[in-house]
């Protein structure tokens, strides 16, 4: 297995999204409406308050926007699992010598940077100066932000993939993009933070591990955990990760198997 590999295929996608220049325009101009349609949206739940359930409106905002920036489209990445299994090219990852999800996060990692840097960074910037968002709470937050962004990035790459190797069995995976933004859309906080739920309900999401892709880090973020807090709610998150990537790759090795059985 060439470890070397796996960058280039970063680089490449990083760089094959260059071409389409239209696209990213259109992404942009995308993002900036919904984030706009999102603020319009929370400002007319204030209606006038300044407090709601110990949250202000510019930290909804606020959240809104690191929310937005830690949630990326999965859809890349489950319809790529799903053409390479209805094509029969994911029998060319049997005959490398490279693991084939590990090959995914590289490839959708320079997808991730691309968005980053190209469409999301703009938008919020934009939003910043226009509406106004507020820095992190503290230098402590700051600073724990960023392991809690890689994983978030990490959890979230974990669950699509393992949606996108479903395909092996179901043979199509439209019905799995929907199942995961309907997951997504309640279950990780991305359109409304946990708190505003009611107590039972935000009791158990807040354990599932869909809650450390945008709701842990954004509260992060705003400061709404201390610092014990921080770490306890990080190292339940990093075995969440550590056991669905092992269901990962458990996952593979048995569509190998099966890939196998069918090729003869």
């Amino acid at each position: 297995m060439k470890g070397g590999a796996y960058p280039a295929f970063a680089l490449t996608a990083f760089q094959s999204r260059l071409a389409y220049r239209n696209q990213v325009w259109a992404s942009a101009f995308g993002e900036l409406v919904v984030s706009y349609a999102f603020i319009a949206i929370w400002s007319a739940a204030f209606a006038g308050r300044v407090v709601a359930d110990g949250a202000t409106l510019p930290q909804m905002i606020t959240y809104v926007m690191v929310a937005g920036l830690l949630y990326w489209n999965t859809d890349r990445l489950i319809n790529d699992v799903g053409d390479a299994v209805r094509t029969g090219d994911i029998t060319i990852f049997l005959l490398k010598p490279l693991n084939y999800p590990a090959s995914l996060l590289a490839t959708h990692f320079g997808h991730y940077v691309f968005d980053q840097l190209v469409v999301t960074l703009p938008v919020f910037v934009i939003i910043g100066l226009t509406v106004g968002l507020l820095p992190p709470a503290s230098m402590f937050h700051a600073l724990v932000f960023i392991p809690y962004w890689a994983l978030s990035w990490l959890m979230l790459f974990t669950l699509a993939a393992l949606c996108g190797l479903l395909a092996f069995w179901l043979l199509t995976v439209f019905a799995l993009e929907w199942f995961l933004k309907g997951i997504m859309a309640l279950a990780s906080g991305a359109i409304v933070p946990l708190w505003f739920m009611p107590g039972w309900l935000a009791g158990i999401l807040g354990y599932l591990p869909f809650a450390w892709v945008s709701y842990y880090p954004s509260a992060i973020y705003l400061g709404k955990l201390d610092p014990s807090s921080a770490f306890l709610h990080f190292g339940i998150g990093a075995a969440w990760l550590a056991a669905l990537l092992s269901f990962l790759l458990w996952l593979w090795s048995q569509a190998r198997q099966r890939l196998t059985v069918q090729g003869g």
